[in-house]
Order: C-alpha cells, then sequence, then structure tokens
C-alpha cells in the first residue's frame, strides 16, 4: 500500500525536502533527517503507508521494533550520543515511523523535548555522505 502524496512511500523530491533515504532494513527504511542540530538524527519508517502499529501484525510490529533498535545501535556507535530521544507521531503525514534523536548533555535542548524541526542546521552533500558513511559503517 502507497500513498502518492507521501515521502516515505515515494522518495524521490518529497523525501528529499525532509530527508536522505540510507537503506532498507527488515521491514523499513531508514533515512537520515536533513535538520541535523542533533547529529545522527534519523528516522525508522515502516515499508507500508499505515498509520498505527495496531495496523501490523505482530510479527511485523516486532521487527520494525528491531529496525529501530538497529538504527538505534548505530546512532550510539557512530556519534556517542548520551541519551537517543524516541519521537512517534504521524497525525500529519500519517505514515508509521518513529524519529531517533541523539541528544548530548550541555548541548542543544538537553532536558527538554526536541523540536521537530528546529531549522537551525543542515549540511552540504558531502556532510550527508560523510554521515550516512558513519551509519552504514555501524549497521
Amino acid at each position: 500500500m502507497k500513498d502518492c502524496n507521501c515521502g516515505y512511500c515515494m522518495g524521490g523530491e518529497i523525501l528529499a525536502g525532509f530527508g536522505i533515504k540510507i537503506c532498507d532494513l527488515k521491514v523499513s527504511q531508514l533515512i537520515l533527517f536533513k535538520e541535523q542540530s542533533h547529529p545522527g538524527r534519523v528516522i525508522v519508517a515502516y515499508k507500508d503507508h499505515v498509520s498505527e502499529l495496531v495496523n501490523i501484525s505482530a510479527e511485523e510490529r516486532a521487527l520494525f521494533f528491531e529496525d529501530v533498535a538497529t538504527a538505534a545501535n548505530a546512532i550510539h556507535k557512530a556519534f556517542s550520543p548520551d541519551k537517543v530521544n524516541y519521537g512517534a507521531y504521524g497525525d500529519g503525514g500519517c505514515h508509521l515511523h518513529f524519529h531517533l534523536v541523539p541528544k548530548y548533555q550541555g548541548e542543544f535542548e538537553w532536558g527538554t523535548p526536541f523540536a521537530m524541526n528546529p531549522g537551525k542546521t543542515y549540511l552540504t552533500e558531502a556532510e550527508y555522505e560523510d554521515m550516512i558513511a558513519k551509519i552504514k559503517a555501524a549497521l
């Protein structure tokens, strides 16, 4: 099931507005969030256009959470955050996904919920490529 207005479903320019696909995982795709106020921030998006965890089977849900854990482990290895915050929203886009937001003690937003898109830090193409390479090496 796909939605032609969804960046997670369609990729291309819609996805490029906010992210860069890193790779496919077991039942999801791993996406680098372009706004990098929190170095290493990624999104784990389920493979199909469903809105809720309850819309997928228990087996698929377990695999999805394995993908989230795999991504979190890679972020810890690649960027050594003090904490990773997890956010699941989707009332605007309605595609099951989790934001994984590395947090660094004493830095931006430590001790508070992360902003969805603070709009402070965008990278060059080379910097995005380097970040993606670090994540892939840690997977």
